[in-house]
């Protein structure tokens, strides 16, 4: 690990003190925005320097700037990594491993049980030249069975979204290590806070710094941190030019040029502002949000017009045990599917506080019908497959006062 973030204090202490560890323009609290895309410098020499990596600066707005980087040193620290590169969005993040780091005839293994967009660029890179086998990650069997000589990485959600199935992360992270692989994980549904995949061996962990991180629904943004547990040296394409690098650099370095720069999907100076400070209280709203989340998972798994209830904290789901293990808590994010013959768009339209919205990790509560909208483009066969009944209804848990929030969807029921 990066001596510079061994972790000193708690959790959001080092996220509020993170900025003043390195000097900051006229004793500023907050790192500046610093909107400029293009950095001088007083001696040409330097300049050649920074492009040739033999010294730290800034070449280009779309390959970093001192806004975005005190941003990924924050999210560094929070995943107790060894570096951070952020990224436009979520999805950016996850296509800069395919762009970065597969080649064609490489082979992916992924959990089944995915976010709908990420199943869509499995399925944009299998036409590519790569393929993908989906297999249900839950068991590491399944993991085991699908990998073949060509396997150069494992993906998966530690929460999927959104049947909440929990991935047998431990056990996956053992297999990758003993072949060598290089195993990723989507933190997004749980957040560094509530786990940190490093623990399990994952080499690069995976944030959508919009949902929980920002947690606020005004920032889009995504991170890539190298955890620096995974021995790049077994990686087999890593370019030349970036083997000049000592090997624990060679991840970073080739998803920060072949991704960040080549690709461009560069996240903002502004919205990378508005995600350091929204992380601030991530903690604080993480433990009101999972408190919500259970007290309606209990609420509405007793009431007799719900079919089900999808929540790693109910005992009964199936990976509760898991979940128990491996995070803090159970995480903002459960679904539920209603009784036949209750409409799921005329319960929606009877919550008076619940927002029907597509984001998740917000403040306020959102809730969406998902067979219909985020997953609808899948298709009825696929949905099966992955669990997903028509009746199905994501709920994303703010912050509200609990009584409030019971009280709506009690309401909401009743018709």
């Amino acid at each position: 690990m990066n001596e510079n973030h061994k972790p000193q204090y708690g959790f959001t202490t080092t996220i509020l003190h993170g900025d003043r560890q390195k000097p900051i323009e006229h004793g500023s609290l907050h790192k500046p925005i610093h909107t400029s895309v293009a950095f001088g410098y007083k001696d040409a020499r330097e300049l050649a320097a920074v492009f040739q990596g033999r010294q730290p600066g800034y070449r280009y707005g779309r390959q970093g700037n001192p806004t975005v980087s005190a941003l990924e040193d924050k999210i560094t620290k929070m995943e107790n990594g060894y570096g951070t590169i952020c990224f436009s969005t979520g999805m950016a993040a996850i296509g800069a491993v395919a762009q970065a780091l597969l080649r064609e005839g490489d082979h992916v293994v992924s959990s089944a049980f995915l976010f709908g967009n990420t199943n869509s660029l499995w399925q944009t890179v299998g036409a590519q030249g790569v393929s993908v086998s989906m297999v249900d990650a839950t068991e590491v069997a399944n993991v085991e069975a699908a990998l073949t000589p060509a396997t150069r990485l494992v993906f998966v959600e530690t929460i999927a979204n959104p049947r909440t199935q929990v991935a047998d992360l431990a056990r996956i992270g053992t297999l990758c290590r003993e072949r060598g692989i290089l195993f990723i994980v989507d933190n997004t549904m749980t957040s560094p806070y509530l786990f940190q995949p490093k623990a399990v061996g994952a080499g690069l962990v995976v944030n959508a710094l919009t949902k929980s991180i920002a947690g606020h629904g005004i920032a889009l943004g995504g991170s890539l941190t190298d955890t620096g547990v995974y021995d790049w040296t077994r990686y087999p394409h890593i370019a030349e030019n970036y083997r000049k690098f000592p090997p624990v650099q060679w991840g970073m370095a080739q998803i920060r040029a072949k991704a960040l720069r080549d690709f461009g999907g560069t996240l903002g100076p502004e919205a990378a502002h508005h995600i350091a400070v929204g992380a601030e209280t991530m903690a604080l709203r993480l433990e009101r949000e999972c408190s919500n989340a259970l007290s309606l998972a209990e609420m509405l798994d007793a009431d007799e017009r719900v079919a089900a209830v999808h929540y790693p904290g109910l005992k009964s789901h199936p990976q509760h045990a898991l979940a128990s293990e491996l995070f803090r808590a159970y995480g903002s994010l459960l679904s539920f599917e209603l009784k036949d013959g209750i409409d799921c768009f005329d319960f929606l339209n009877r919550l008076r506080l619940a927002i029907p919205a597509s984001n998740l990790g917000d403040t306020r509560t959102l809730v969406i019908p998902v067979a219909h909208t985020i997953f609808y483009e899948m298709g009825p066969e696929r949905r099966a497959s992955m669990g997903i009944a028509e009746s199905l209804i994501r709920v994303s848990v703010g912050i509200e006062d609990n009584a409030d929030l019971l009280e709506d969807f009690r309401q909401a029921l009743a018709g």
